[in-house]
């Protein structure tokens, strides 16, 4: 019988593997429109097909991260937990041999698109590989605790971070987006919203600083709020956020 350590490392070597194929992947596109850094004017460049390939690709990959996380968890919880391990490996990763290929990024503070979905994301190197840190953790207590699991509550908190990030990531996007698809291929971002940033990311480790405190106290996961209870503290969580990320937004 495999156990959950060996799955651990099953899934591990997964994402290695798929990082290595995503970065040997985005130096050929960028090669191709002459992009390998992508800070630059006219960042994303037009050519015909490559932008809808491009996006069915983003999805196909998320899709192809879940899967490996279904099939290692013989539990929702743990298959999530597996989900989460995978993406966090496979992007740290995806930038570690991206520096290896082309020597890029110079630095964690450098410029990088990081999705297009729904709209270009943004932001410094280092700030995806912060929340796949995040995401390693969550999942490795997720898979190898018995009998810990965050509350609704927890993942309530962790999926107003991940709003918030998302926020803050398409801040420029969102900004040219009544310009048209051609403005937002022209996007070139100058400032990063740290402040709200950091917020977003206490929050996103919510479930994690929750799964501690029960391994420490040796208990079970606590009861589950109730459900409209969890849906008025998301609701009010969420306009609580959204408010902060306008006074603090340089544009508002």
């Amino acid at each position: 019988m495999i156990t959950e350590k060996k799955h651990w490392l099953i899934v591990f070597l997964f994402a290695v593997a798929m990082a290595w194929v995503e970065s040997a992947l985005v130096v050929d596109l960028r090669t191709l429109v002459d992009r390998l850094e992508p800070y630059q004017p006219n960042p994303l460049p037009f050519l015909p097909k490559l932008g809808e390939v491009e996006l069915v690709r983003e999805i196909a990959t998320l899709v192809m991260l879940f899967i490996v996380g279904w099939l290692a968890g013989q539990a929702w919880p743990k298959r999530w937990g597996y989900a989460l391990l995978a993406f966090g490996v496979w992007d740290i990763l995806y930038y570690v041999f991206l520096k290896i290929m082309v020597d890029w990024p110079h630095s964690l503070l450098d410029w990088d698109i990081l999705f297009l979905l729904p709209l270009p994301w943004w932001g410094p190197v280092i700030a995806p590989v912060l929340i796949a840190a995040l995401m390693i953790a969550c999942g490795t207590l997720m898979t190898q605790f018995e009998n810990i699991r965050p509350s609704r509550r927890a993942w309530l908190f962790n999926l107003s971070g991940c709003l918030l990030a998302l926020l803050v990531f398409m801040a420029d996007a969102l900004r040219a987006v009544d310009g048209g698809v051609e403005a937002l291929r022209q996007v070139l971002p100058v400032w990063f919203n740290w402040p709200v940033f950091i917020i977003a990311l206490v929050l996103m480790a919510v479930p994690i600083i929750e799964m501690l405190k029960q391994i420490r106290n040796g208990r079970k996961h606590p009861t589950n709020v109730p459900a409209i209870t969890g849906k008025m503290n998301f609701g009010i969580q969420t306009l609580l956020l959204l408010v902060l990320y306008k006074i603090i937004s340089r544009e508002t």
